[in-house]
């Protein structure tokens, strides 16, 4: 990519585009959290982290966003994104500028899971504070994942089985399933809008 993926791409991108809700009996929201890169480019860093190993959770140690399932007192799914983000990660979204969200997903066609994804630019971020949950924070290059350097196909073991799937590989961190989609439906929207509407970083 010739220049950096501004933030003002980035807000119009999703201002532009009617998200999709889905009705599911239970919901969950996750936060795609940006920040300036700090590398002198101009560009973004994305937030992603890597769960911690457990025995017994098929998806452990696997790479995600911050987010999880609704609470009763959670008062809408935002404020379970930004719970779930300062509980797993230390970062608090509350003066975060929220940019907007994506579609809702379901991690399974006939699942009764819905999850919902916002998207935050937050400046100075500070040192992660980690769950028990969460055993590393990675901030990776939104440039770097947009021009499909990571991206190729990568073997996965679910519940003893090997599965080959679509993924971004990050040294040797694998981004795939519902992360990955995300991320690529994230990417493409903000691709698809013109980068004259960028402007400055904001």
């Amino acid at each position: 990519m010739n220049e950096p993926i501004q933030l003002a791409r980035i807000r119009s991108a999703l201002a532009a585009a009617a998200s999709t809700d889905l009705l599911r009996p239970r919901r969950a929201a996750v936060a795609l959290v940006l920040s300036p890169s700090p590398e002198a480019s101009g560009g973004l860093s994305l937030l992603l982290m890597r769960r911690s190993e457990r025995e017994g959770d098929p998806w452990s140690g696997h790479m995600a966003f911050p987010g999880g399932h609704a609470h009763a007192d959670d008062t809408d799914l935002l404020h379970t994104a930004r719970r779930e983000t300062l509980e797993e990660v230390g970062i608090d979204l509350a003066l975060a500028e929220m940019l907007g969200r994506l579609d809702d997903v379901s991690p399974m066609k006939s699942s009764e899971l819905v999850v919902r994804p916002y998207v935050f630019f937050v400046r100075s971020p500070g040192a992660p504070t980690l769950s028990d949950e969460v055993a590393e924070v990675l901030w990776v290059s939104l440039d770097a994942l947009a021009s499909d350097a990571w991206k190729r196909t990568a073997e996965v073991m679910i519940r003893g089985s090997g599965y080959t799937v679509p993924a971004f590989v990050i040294d040797s961190r694998v981004v795939w399933g519902m992360t990955y989609h995300l991320l690529e439906q994230f990417l493409v929207q903000v691709l698809a809008t013109p980068t004259a509407l960028g402007g400055q970083a904001g």
